[in-house]
């Protein structure tokens, strides 16, 4: 892991303008703004995934949907400045963007589906947040509790969690009398259209190959009569600022909370991964205090979040590949990025046309989006030489995690505290995969950066190929 220490000096700024492709170089508007649109559009897709899965899950309505989709982007956008422009100990001053956690996704519904609701996800996001930002600086010490088998793995669970979100998106409302053909023949239309993406468009359009999916199956349902509803979009204001509390005000349950933590420790797993990899990309090595920082980052981000209505925040890891694709190093184009997503944050039709995409159509995109989580996770397993003990660690963890996915009912006997936890296969089988790593694992096994990555979107960062509509899954 390339990982300096205090004592290593990494490289002093450059000044703007003296050379023409380094971290602290500005570049001119004119190429500024569409490469920072171009880390935009590479991330969308993820960003706006999460706050529609559990918006959708614990019953909220169009208009309030509508709400935590505009927050989302709003607090992505100041947690990227937050990150790439950094004040005090705060922002590893790297290309890095931030966005919603996948990792949080089941933790949040067991937490807004019980009996806190959605002020009880809102308050343990804000103490996830804290807890990040009070142990940053000891987190490295952690890090040999996440080798490759372990973040390979939580990365596979996360993947085979969500691949419900997708089904429960194509029946629409169908329950136990299934899905309506109709919405079957979208969503694998959906899929197929990304896989005519991927094949044959060019590079730069690969790269968002899942919004371009979502994007033209859309257009394809306008004229189907019934699959979709733009009514909010009329309704909904030009402008309008992202309120704090806007759902009340935060409530902290414990149960909530430790699950949040655990959610939390993955976040900083991840980012870890995404720092020392965009830090090598860009020739900045990271230090122990930048990391740190970085850290601190990701923590107030999610403290934001909390505030503002919205979830934890990490490091898009796609954005990492796109540095790498692109080889444009300066972080002022994140933070542009970042820009363009506060604003779109404050323009409520924005959030209202997302929302207004038909459940079908993102559930074909859905199944490509989980599919690569998965796969992400196959991939930094490969990286891990297999024994007999470390196979039982991926088998058992895998197994501890499906059990809620595949029997939703099994722990409602159990104290509420037990199902926060364990209703959430990704925290019940990061638990198991940590504890049987402990027990089982190899010593052999060595945390490597280019593994690490826990979200949706991770991918070994010396790799520039890329994935459906990731830029570099």
């Amino acid at each position: 892991m390339t990982l300096t220490t205090d004592d290593e000096r990494a490289p002093s700024p450059t000044p703007a303008g003296t050379e023409a492709n380094t971290v602290d170089t500005v570049p001119p508007l004119a190429r500024l703004f569409p490469l920072g649109l171009q880390h935009v559009l590479a991330m969308y897709a993820g960003a706006v995934a999460v706050p529609l899965i559990v918006g959708g899950a614990i019953g909220l309505t169009p208009q309030e949907m509508a709400f935590l989709i505009s927050a989302d982007l709003f607090v992505a956008g100041l947690a990227t400045i937050v990150q790439s422009v950094g004040f005090w100990r705060f922002g590893v001053r790297l290309p890095l963007m931030q966005g919603v956690t996948f990792a949080a996704v089941g933790p949040m519904i067991a937490i807004g589906t019980g009996d806190g609701g959605i002020t009880a996800i809102f308050g343990a996001t804000i103490a996830c947040g804290v807890f990040m930002i009070l142990v940053a600086p000891f987190f490295s010490r952690l890090l040999r509790f996440f080798p490759p088998l372990v973040t390979g793995t939580v990365i596979l669970i996360i993947g085979l969690s969500l691949m419900d979100v997708a089904a429960g998106w194509i029946l629409d409302g169908g329950g136990e009398a299934g899905a309506a053909p109709v919405n079957v023949a979208f969503a694998a239309g959906t899929l197929v259209l990304i896989l005519l993406i991927e094949r044959f468009a060019p590079p730069a359009l690969q790269r968002v190959s899942v919004l371009l999916g979502l994007l033209l199956g859309t257009l394809v349902a306008v004229v189907v009569p019934g699959m979709t509803d733009f009514s909010a979009v009329g309704e909904a204001g030009w402008f309008a600022v992202v309120t704090p509390f806007h759902f009340g005000v935060p409530t902290f349950q414990l149960a909530a909370v430790l699950s949040m933590i655990i959610v939390g420790i993955v976040i900083m797993t991840e980012t870890t991964g995404d720092m020392i990899a965009v830090g090598e990309i860009v020739e900045k090595p990271v230090t122990s205090r930048s990391l740190a920082d970085g850290l601190r980052a990701d923590g107030l981000g999610t403290v934001l979040g909390g505030i503002f209505n919205t979830f934890p925040y990490t490091a898009f890891a796609q954005n990492v590949g796109l540095v790498s694709l692109t080889g444009v190093r300066s972080r002022y184009v994140a933070t542009m990025a970042g820009g363009i997503l506060v604003v779109l944050g404050l323009l409520p039709k924005v959030a209202a046309a997302v929302e207004g995409v038909p459940r079908a159509v993102l559930g074909g995109a859905g199944i490509a989006l989980f599919g690569m989580v998965a796969a992400s996770g196959i991939r930094t397993l490969t990286r891990v030489h297999f024994t007999n003990k470390n196979i039982l660690v991926v088998a058992i963890s895998v197994g501890v995690a499906l059990l809620p996915t595949v029997a939703p009912t099994i722990y409602h006997q159990f104290p509420t505290w037990f199902t926060l936890i364990f209703d959430s296969g990704i925290s019940a089988g990061a638990i198991t995969a940590i504890l049987l790593n402990l027990l089982l694992g190899s010593d052999e096994e060595k945390l490597d950066a280019h593994d690490i990555g826990v979200g949706p979107h991770a991918v070994p960062a010396a790799s520039v190929e890329t994935a459906p509509g990731s830029g570099h899954h």
